[in-house]
């Protein structure tokens, strides 16, 4: 590797660190010829995963696309851009642990939901009135009164 600054090749590791997923390696270095300073981020390089679109196209699986639907699904809604980051990371694990090659963007959806459900409600609904391309108000009701059913089937099996 080299220095990006100095294009140096030598350099000594001051402190590494483990990301909270496990995932990557963050590095901190500094060059021996500038002395300079720089971070360098080490992971596993994964296989490739295309997502079979609804009309039959096929794409690289983004994690970036994963996230920033969630985001928006979530705007002015009290949740973290750090908790948003670590569902985006889940449906890339569990999508990778699934699937070898392929995966539809359905299931894709599936899991982002059931992912906004576990955070935000109310992002869950918005994301699935796209998802699913609600048409009419009713189709707004069914969900949350299907939300509102599971919700006490779960209370009163406690």
């Amino acid at each position: 590797m080299l220095c990006p600054y100095c294009r140096h090749s030598e350099q000594r590791v001051l402190d590494s660190r483990p990301s909270r997923d496990g995932s990557t390696i963050r590095r901190r270095r500094e060059c021996c010829s500038c002395l300079r300073r720089f971070t360098t981020f080490e992971g596993l390089e994964r296989q490739r995963l295309f997502v079979v679109k609804r009309g039959g196209s096929r794409e690289e699986f983004n994690r970036e696309k994963v996230f920033e639907s969630m985001r928006v699904a979530c705007r002015k809604r009290p949740v973290s851009v750090e908790v948003l980051r670590e569902a985006a990371s889940k449906v890339e694990r569990d999508l990778f642990q699934e699937h070898d090659e392929e995966v539809a963007s359905k299931q894709i959806g599936e899991k982002v939901m059931d992912e906004l459900k576990a955070i935000d409600t109310v992002a869950y609904v918005r994301f699935a009135s796209v998802y699913r391309e609600f048409e009419t108000v009713s189709d707004f009701t069914d969900i949350i009164e299907a939300m509102k059913r599971n919700r006490d089937l779960i209370r009163n099996s406690n």
